[in-house]
């Protein structure tokens, strides 16, 4: 006998559904967390994200709605201070709503950090104590990375950016996925004045290029400086702010300097290797298509395997675990292959399926039907942003294999999008669906 069904190291989102619906099968279930419930999602990411995403765009509604009609006086200031505060109290309710949920289910809640003894001990470090557990779950996610050089510990990641007192007046981002993308449209959108140094020839490198190239081209109008190619070699402190040298050896002076280099497996600590579960290179856990560890006992799910890093993902794959363990057996299949992928940048990006490249490869009779124009809503106020969409076809079966969108609440779009290609789709199912006018998500089924 253990003391636990399941043992759950990690409380974020994946974490949590583990628990919860292994819970509800009948297993006795605990779960630890030294930090907060709802993880990286609720608190250092998706979530508190979000939320500064929509504060970022109402400066551009504020002056758009002069055309249709308002008469609203100056451009009213921005509270950064107050935004903080009202982001911090909608996360404290969110992560009550975790809590409440666990214990409803019966899940013992642990706010210690834990590590692994053995196949089916854990031990909590903040009251040295030790558990048993017929299985243990390694849920703790991710967290930034940061390369070391010269004044490294000046800069700020993804996970600071929250909490800043006040709002940088200057800031340089470092790094060009798309956490980098997102925090430098937010920053602009507040009124920031925003450097990005992007390694690569492009922004989103692994999304399709047309929908990167035009980003860079509107975060250009945005006031957004991109620069390709420099990467920080310095950075060092003085009076008027922080001073970046680049590989360039060109000296540029912020107020705050945005590291979003990427993310790594949040393993340090857990004892893997002292029991012999096997990582990468980089730390991440080395799992089946179930979930299992080279230890038969122990188990890790979401960012900690390095898969595929988001949130619906570690939510999935903490309900498959807990259905196929602790349910009758079986779990819903996850397909890796068709996950739809926003990027909430200012406009916004909705992706799911191959890019162009990968389709021409795959698929010798490809069509690609893609159309660009400026949407009803922002042409009427003289707005330049445009919407673009890229449909990717093959022709022997007619089936689509990719969608690729650019513009306003197209992340809204291409989850229906995503349901219709997980179907098996083919492009006359599109084009015999009837047009809903005038929306912008008409055109996915007129194009020609």
């Amino acid at each position: 006998m253990h003391d636990f069904d399941l043992f759950v190291i990690g409380a974020g989102s994946g974490g949590v559904r583990a628990a919860r619906i292994a819970a509800t099968h009948g297993a006795r279930v605990g779960i630890a967390e030294a930090s907060r419930y709802g993880g990286t999602c609720v608190h250092r990411g998706c979530v508190p994200k979000k939320l500064l995403v929509y504060a970022s765009r109402f400066r551009d509604q504020y002056v758009a709605s002069q055309a249709y009609g308002w008469q609203l006086g100056a451009l009213p200031a921005f509270d950064w201070s107050q935004l903080r505060d009202r982001k911090d109290a909608e996360l404290d309710r969110l992560e009550g709503i975790y809590q409440r949920n666990l214990h409803a289910a019966g899940v013992e809640t642990i706010g210690e950090f834990a590590r692994i003894v053995d196949a089916h001990t854990v031990r909590l470090l903040g009251s040295n104590r030790q558990v048993t557990a017929g299985r243990i779950l390694v849920a703790t996610g991710g967290k930034p990375a940061v390369f070391g050089f010269p004044g490294h510990e000046l800069a700020i990641t993804s996970d600071d950016v929250f909490h800043l007192p006040e709002q940088p007046r200057r800031v340089l981002v470092v790094g060009g996925g798309y956490i980098g993308v997102e925090f430098a449209g937010i920053l602009a959108g507040m009124g920031s004045e925003v450097t990005q140094f992007v390694r690569g020839p492009r922004l989103l490198r692994g999304f399709d290029p047309d929908l990167s190239d035009l980003l860079a081209a509107h975060h250009a109008r945005r006031g957004i400086r991109t620069l390709f190619g420099p990467e920080v070699r310095s950075i060092e402190k003085v009076a008027t702010g922080l001073r970046v040298l680049d590989s360039a050896g060109t000296h540029l002076e912020v107020d705050q300097v945005l590291l979003c280099t990427g993310r790594l497996p949040n393993t340090q600590g857990l004892g893997l290797e002292d029991v012999g579960v096997a990582t990468d290179a980089i730390g991440a856990i080395r799992v089946d298509d179930e979930g299992r560890t080279n230890v038969d006992s122990i188990f890790a799910i979401g960012d900690v395997t390095d898969r595929v890093n988001l949130t619906p993902v570690a939510i999935r794959e903490g309900h498959a675990f807990a259905d196929r363990h602790y349910g009758n057996g079986t779990a819903m299949p996850i397909d890796y292959h068709l996950i739809p992928t926003a990027v909430f940048s200012t406009p916004e990006i909705g992706t799911v399926g191959l890019t162009e490249e990968e389709a021409r490869e795959k698929y010798p009779q490809l069509r690609v039907l893609q159309t660009k124009f400026r949407a009803m809503a922002q042409a009427f106020a003289g707005s330049q942003d445009q919407v673009f969409m890229k449909v990717l076809v093959d022709g022997a079966t007619d089936r689509v294999v990719g969608v690729h969108l650019f513009g306003d609440v197209v992340a809204e779009m291409i989850q229906l999008v995503a349901v219709a290609l997980t179907a098996g789709a083919t492009w006359t199912d599109f084009r015999r669906t009837m047009a809903l006018h005038p929306t912008i998500a008409e055109e996915l089924v007129t194009l020609n």
